[in-house]
């Protein structure tokens, strides 16, 4: 995640002057200006950030687990279920047809890839037969797509020219012990509507080639406007592990001078120090843990600190099969600088799930003033029932542009595996309970009978 905002309120109104005249909106082809940040969340260029929910098991066009996205667009009240595009391969525009077990929408990523100052959504696949395909922001949201050669990507501007690049990954889906391998390509920004980007770079085909890549994200761990990389991968032996990838003169290089985990990873300015830190998760210790960055990079390791829902101030007892740590997101809930980290655990109380919110400050994340939520919290949607797996996905983004992220979790298995989303508002004092919105597929007119919808959220 990038320090910088993910969105520029310059861009709407540009269009719309420009379409006032008939004239068409053209896409930038010079470099931003010096410090610019590239829009990251805003697919309709109106200022707020926008929210993609992956419902990986939705049946379309009649085969099964074929998947879907929805998109919700943010504005001054946050997301509602009406501003919505739903992307599927049934969708006019989107290359491809539904096929069976494909699971499009399991993984996605996004961020301006042609620069014409539209987020653009890239959506992977759980098969490794089957391509990503971006599909292209604009003024009225998301339409048209370009199918690209990967099963999963991630946004970052690895160079550090203010435009964001893409890496793709095409990797197996290992069936045993064995991982299938992955191979990686850098494409640099802008990515052509063509689907051609201004150059391709291999990525570390050694080192990949013995795992499989199936999430990741950015940030800028030394502050050089260059983006880091850390991937989520199966190492083999039923075992996961974490990959990162520092940025220098050469390029992205792999590094093991950090704490690898076994489950997602996510980046974001903990202590408000300029440079963003590395959140990593030990699901098989109930644990998560952050390494800070600096000017150098990754800070001394006897900085790096452990947390678990047995630290001071953390809301529950740490117990085997919680999962604390199966999902993670970093954002700044109360809008004082400091980002903050919400962990999904999904397993506890029999499954039922609860998220737990924990703070930044100038000394770092902290248990002090930390919140949890499940279902069965006053002011949040629905009875916790065992099973739901309430935060198997969580996100924050700030939806309504109030300079506080909002948090999203999701339930996968909620309704006999329908899934859901809810949303809680992020206020001074913290994340609040009311004007709690939840929503599944049903709410959103899309297939939803065993859908998984909200196993991706981004």
């Amino acid at each position: 995640m990038f320090r910088s905002r993910s969105h520029v309120r310059w861009a709407l109104p540009l269009a719309l002057g420009l379409s006032a005249l008939g004239l068409a909106v053209p896409a930038a082809s010079a470099a931003p200006p010096p410090g610019t940040a590239p829009v990251r969340d805003d697919f309709d260029g109106d200022g707020y950030a926008d929210l993609a929910v992956g419902a990986p098991h939705g049946t379309v066009g009649g085969q099964s687990r074929a998947g879907y996205v929805t998109v919700l667009y943010g504005g001054p009240h946050g997301v509602s279920t009406g501003r919505r595009t739903v992307v599927s391969r049934a969708t006019a525009g989107i290359p491809g047809s539904p096929a069976k077990g494909e699971r499009f929408g399991v993984q996605v990523s996004k961020g301006d890839l042609d620069g014409d100052g539209y987020a653009d959504l890239v959506v992977g696949t759980g098969s490794a037969r089957a391509d990503a395909v971006v599909v292209w922001g604009g003024p009225r949201g998301l339409a048209g797509g370009r199918q690209i050669p990967a099963t999963d990507t991630q946004t970052g501007d690895f160079d550090g020219d203010g435009r964001l690049d893409l890496a793709l990954f095409r990797t197996g889906f290992a069936p045993g012990d064995d991982p299938v391998g992955t191979t990686a390509t850098l494409w640099t920004g802008p990515v052509g509507r063509s689907g051609t980007p201004a150059a391709r770079t291999p990525l570390d085909p050694d080192g990949l080639r013995s795992v499989d890549v199936h999430d990741g994200a950015t940030g800028d761990l030394d502050g050089d406007g260059r983006a880091e990389l850390a991937l989520s991968v199966y190492c083999g032996d039923g075992s996961h592990c974490t990959r990162l990838y520092v940025n220098g003169p050469s390029g992205l290089t792999p590094t093991q001078s950090y704490p690898a985990g076994d489950g997602p990873v996510a980046f974001g300015d903990l202590n408000g120090d300029g440079y963003d830190d590395l959140v990593t998760t030990y699901i098989a210790d109930e644990r998560i843990w952050v390494a800070y960055g600096s000017a150098t990079g990754l800070s001394p390791v006897g900085t790096w600190r452990a947390y678990w829902q047995n630290t001071p101030g953390v809301p529950g007892t740490a117990e085997t099969g919680d999962r604390f740590g199966a999902s993670v997101a970093v954002g700044d809930v109360t809008g004082d600088g400091f980002a903050d980290v919400a962990v999904g655990v999904p397993g506890e109380n029999g499954a039922a799930g609860a998220v737990d919110v924990l703070r930044g400050s100038r000394t770092g994340l902290t248990g002090t003033g930390a919140q949890a939520f499940t279902q069965n919290t006053r002011g949040v949607p629905g009875t916790a029932e065992r099973s739901d797996a309430f935060g198997g996905a969580v996100r924050l983004l700030d939806l309504d542009g109030d300079g506080r992220a909002e948090l999203t979790a999701s339930a996968a298995g909620e309704d006999g595996g329908n899934g859901a989303v809810w949303v809680l508002r992020g206020r001074p004092s913290g994340l609040v309970t009311d004007g709690a919105l939840v929503f599944g597929g049903k709410a959103v007119k899309a297939p939803y009978t065993k859908a998984a919808f909200g196993s991706e959220l981004k």
